[in-house]
C-alpha cells in the first residue's frame, strides 16, 4: 500500500484497535484462478508473536479455502472511518480557489500466510469467541451453547477455518495531515455540521491526527 510519510500509522496498539473496532474485513488470497477476495469478520488473538494471528472461517462452497498459493501472502484489508472532504471547507480556497476534493480515511492491511483449519474443536473455539465478542454488547448475550449441539453440529459442516499469522502490518491514516491548521479546522467544521455518524467520526480523527513533515 502507498503510506506517504505523513499518513503513516505504526503504533501497534492503534492499529490492533481498529482491527477490533472494525472487525468486517476483506480477506484476498491468489488461487489458481487468480485473485479472490471475501468479506468476513475475522477475530485477532494473541498468539505470543510480534502482531498476532486472525481466526476466520468461509463457506465449504467458497472455492477461496481450497487452493491460496502457499507461496503468496494472503492480504485482510480493514476499513475504518472514512468520508468525502469538499474544498469548500478550506479557508484557503477563498485566496486564489486552487482547491480539489479529496476523500479521508483509514485502512489498516494485514499480511501473512493463510492455513485451513478443518479441525471441529478449533472450529468451535472460534465460533465462541467471534460470538462471545460480538454479544458481549448485549444485556442478555446469546451464546453458540443456546442452540442445540446437533444443529451446531450440523452447521459446522458448512464451513471451513482458517488463520493467517500475521507478519506485516501497514497503517494509514489520511486525515488531512498535509493541510495547514486553519484548513484543518475547517475540515472538521464541515464535517461535523454533517451530524452523520461517520462525519463526525472523521472529523474526530482529523482532530487527534497529528501533522508530519511530508
Amino acid at each position: 500500500m502507498y503510506i506517504p510519510t505523513a499518513n503513516s500509522e505504526t503504533r501497534l496498539p492503534v492499529l490492533r484497535q481498529m482491527m477490533a473496532a472494525h472487525p468486517l474485513a476483506a480477506v484476498v488470497t491468489l488461487g489458481q484462478d487468480g485473485l479472490i477476495a471475501t468479506h468476513l469478520p475475522l477475530v485477532l488473538e494473541d498468539d505470543g508473536s510480534e502482531f498476532g494471528v486472525l481466526k476466520g472461517h468461509v463457506s465449504r462452497a467458497n472455492p477461496q479455502w481450497r487452493s491460496p498459493a502457499p507461496d503468496v501472502e494472503a492480504l485482510a484489508i480493514f476499513s475504518g472511518a472514512q468520508h468525502y472532504i469538499s474544498p469548500n471547507w478550506y479557508p484557503s480556497k477563498l485566496e486564489d480557489g486552487k482547491e480539489v476534493p479529496t476523500w479521508n480515511y483509514v485502512v489498516v492491511h494485514a499480511y501473512g500466510s493463510l492455513r485451513v483449519v478443518e479441525d471441529a474443536g478449533w472450529i468451535l473455539a472460534h465460533l465462541n469467541s467471534l460470538v462471545d465478542t460480538h454479544e458481549a454488547q448485549f444485556a442478555a448475550p446469546w451464546q453458540v451453547s443456546d442452540a442445540p449441539a446437533g444443529f451446531i453440529a450440523s452447521q459446522m459442516k458448512g464451513i471451513v477455518g482458517f488463520e493467517i499469522p500475521i507478519r506485516r502490518l501497514e497503517g494509514k491514516w489520511k486525515m488531512s495531515q498535509n493541510r495547514n491548521e486553519a484548513d484543518r479546522l475547517g475540515a472538521i467544521e464541515g464535517l461535523s455540521g454533517l451530524g452523520t455518524t461517520e462525519s463526525v467520526a472523521v472529523a474526530g480523527l482529523i482532530d487527534d491526527a497529528k501533522p508530519r513533515d511530508i
